[in-house]
């Protein structure tokens, strides 16, 4: 929800909403997500804030960031395969990207990303002059890398990456609806950056809405997982490469 050390202080101040969850182990074969949850609960809907999964696919820990886009697209489609084969909704996939934020957001966001552009440039102009020193002691410095990095600051609503994303999404789930039993007879609804508003907002939006239809049955269960912050107890192994 952006509040820095909210999710800490939940879980220090309320210990027992974080629980460790089953997941079938991929390695024995494809995970067939049409089976009873292993955990022992059914939900119904599935809400993924989709930020919330871009950007740890971005700054991956303990292993480089994808190298091209198609990579971020491969990695942020296993995650949600991942997500999805835990939880195993049974009628409803929402996926919220954030859209155009107010005009105070994104005056902080260009601040932000100003100043990380600037100390990205401050540290090649180090690496550059290291290197001349380097050279000017008779040294040989290490061959410089010739892989660019892949640039976070892409994802914001406008640019060519996320209009690209919202275009494999598209083809995912399709993929996924033709081919996946555990998306038999499921829903799913794709807001992607062009629609404005944050992804946890599109996804309060979307429940109150539909908490209002006549017919609403109270008993829906929802699950809408902090991706970013989903740690799992199982056999399986970390996030694949």
């Amino acid at each position: 929800m952006g509040v820095p050390a909210f999710y800490r202080w939940l879980a220090d101040k309320y210990p027992k909403i974080v629980v460790d969850c089953i997941e079938d182990d991929p390695a024995h074969g494809p995970v067939d997500a049409s089976q009873p949850n292993p955990n022992g609960h059914e939900f119904d809907c599935l809400y993924l804030d989709m930020n919330g999964i871009i950007h740890p696919c971005a700054r991956p820990e303990g292993r480089p960031p994808p190298a091209t886009h198609e990579e971020m697209y491969a990695a942020i489609f296993k995650y949600i395969d991942r997500i999805f084969s835990v939880v195993r909704p049974r009628k409803l996939l929402f996926m919220a990207i954030d859209g155009p934020a107010p005009r105070a957001k994104m005056n902080q966001q260009r601040t932000r990303r100003f100043k990380a552009a600037k100390e990205r440039a401050d540290k090649a102009a180090e690496t550059l002059a290291l290197r001349a020193e380097l050279t000017a002691q008779g040294r040989v410095p290490p061959p410089p890398s010739d892989k660019t990095p892949f640039d976070s600051n892409v994802i914001t609503p406008g640019t060519r990456f996320m209009a690209d994303l919202a275009h494999w999404l598209r083809f995912y789930i399709q993929q996924r609806l033709h081919s996946d039993p555990g998306f038999e007879g499921i829903r799913v609804i794709l807001s992607d950056a062009s629609v404005p508003g944050e992804g946890e907002h599109k996804i309060m939006e979307h429940i109150r809405r539909q908490r209002a239809l006549p017919g609403y049955e109270a008993a829906t269960r929802h699950a809408c997982p902090a991706a970013a912050r989903m740690q799992v107890l199982t056999t399986a192994p970390s996030l694949p490469d």
